[in-house]
């Protein structure tokens, strides 16, 4: 068996930033060539990965590039908001975002398996890629808090703080539709139902109780539509008002929420 140097196990670490003991152990397994160590801590981090993927990765974070007209949102999932702030952690996302914005994103999907797994190995826990979104669009606005999540919203018309503002106000106010006319019957017809049962049992004529069912319903869907909600900046308008007085539409919104 040949020698494993201090120097060579160093150069291993170096490389793969895999701990000493593991790059100690690889070397004396590929007896002290270089290229076949390497070829075992792959194969070692996928191994590990493979064990480690039905673990609940609940946490992670979100990251977003946008340069001429084109956004790249990438989110990356972990089990903990500790490793989520890990350097490699940290850089992984920054260079799978750089990939989808540069190559696409299936091709950062194929990549990504070989640069997360390693990441497993060193961090000792689940690592997934969540959802990844290109916007594009001549105007286009972005939100990101704490990391955690993201809002991307393109515009037809308006400018970029009217774009960024209302990512802002998606990122607060969570919206489940941008206009009525994405709430489907069956939505609809789901919610009178939740209602009706709430105003059944209430003690009062039948025209009352149908006035108080539409009510709800109207309140309901009002809070939950994005174009019906107060600004949050300017509770005075809504959004949909904001939009008609800068004479801009919403062409497209992309988020991802950890």
């Amino acid at each position: 068996m040949s020698k494993i140097t201090t120097e060579l196990v160093k150069e291993l670490r170096d490389t793969t930033g895999i701990s000493v003991m593991q790059c100690k152990r690889a070397l004396e397994e590929a007896d002290g060539d270089m290229n076949k160590a390497l070829a075992i801590l792959k194969k070692t981090s996928s191994d590990i990965a493979l064990k480690k993927a039905d673990r609940n990765a609940k946490d992670g974070a979100v990251a977003v590039k946008t340069e001429n007209g084109k956004s790249v949102l990438v989110a990356l999932r972990s089990e903990t908001d500790f490793v989520s702030k890990n350097e490699d952690f940290v850089s992984l996302l920054s260079k799978l975002t750089d990939i989808a914005f540069k190559e696409g994103i299936e091709k950062m999907k194929e990549v990504s398996k070989d640069m997360i797994d390693p990441i497993i190995q060193k961090t000792g826990e689940n690592i997934q890629l969540g959802d990844t979104y290109i916007v594009q669009g001549e105007i286009l606005g972005v939100y990101i808090h704490n990391n955690k999540k993201a809002v991307i919203v393109s515009l037809e018309g308006g400018n970029q703080e009217l774009a960024k503002d209302i990512a802002m106000h998606i990122t607060a106010m969570k919206p489940e539709y941008i206009s009525k006319e994405d709430i489907t019957e069956e939505i609809k017809k789901t919610m009178f139902e939740i209602f009706q049962k709430e105003v059944a049992g209430i003690d009062k004529p039948e025209e009352i109780k149908k006035k108080m069912l539409e009510g709800k319903i109207s309140t309901y869907f009002k809070e939950k539509t994005l174009l019906d909600q107060p600004s949050i900046k300017n509770p005075d308008e809504t959004i949909g008002k904001i939009l008609e007085r800068a004479k801009a539409k919403i062409k497209e919104v992309k988020s991802y929420s950890i």
